[in-house]
């Protein structure tokens, strides 16, 4: 079966679930997304990952690559193999000096994976074919430019009339909760009044 390579282009609240997130895969070099819900706890993962953040303790995707590491694991690439009543099935390829392995795995979990080790992401065409969207932009995805976070659009109005120094006390609050998802809206919002301020 002919696989298709994806990456991360966005990540946000999801419209059709309460409390759940949606990841968006855009083909590479091409116009198609594959959105997929996740939960939040994986969207996190995956933002600390994409946003270049350090926890002060590895979170459980960081530890697992820690392991895999430690034992000369390498993640190969991981790919969605199934699709079966809107539930993405993912296989991690795994190689040893001595062996190659498919290990089965949640989308997610898979995803927040791929983002620490850097492989690449593949979905089957057939699944792409049934579940992608084309993207209505007509822009495709260029794998040079970082993967944007679309953040939950409902923090922003809060953040807009808070000020700097009340953004700054709450970025050090949320992060010590390790609140990740969070503390990215209220850098986005800290970066652009900073850019205001110099502009």
């Amino acid at each position: 079966m002919q696989k298709i390579e994806l990456e991360i282009v966005a990540l946000s609240h999801s419209i059709t679930q309460s409390n759940s997130y949606a990841v968006i895969l855009g083909e590479v070099n091409g116009l198609r997304r594959l959105p997929i819900v996740i939960g939040g706890f994986e969207a996190q993962a995956i933002a600390v990952a994409l946003e270049n953040m350090h926890p002060s303790r590895p979170l459980t995707h960081d530890l697992m690559k820690n392991f895999m590491t430690s034992f000369d694991i390498q993640l190969q690439e991981v790919y969605i193999c199934d699709l079966q009543e809107g539930i993405f099935y993912s296989k991690l390829v795994c190689f040893t000096a001595n062996d190659t392995m498919e290990i089965d795995s949640r989308t997610s979990d898979a995803l927040a994976l791929a983002v620490r080790f850097g492989c690449p992401i593949y979905v089957y065409s057939h699944i792409l074919e049934q579940a992608g969207l084309e993207n209505e932009a007509g822009e495709k995805t260029n794998s040079s430019t970082p993967s944007p976070i679309v953040s939950n659009p409902n923090t922003g109005n809060s953040l807009a009339n808070m000020s700097l120094s009340e953004l700054n006390e709450l970025l050090n609050e949320v992060l010590e909760q390790e609140d990740y998802m969070r503390a990215i809206d209220i850098r986005d919002e800290i970066t652009k009044r900073n850019e205001q301020k110099k502009s």
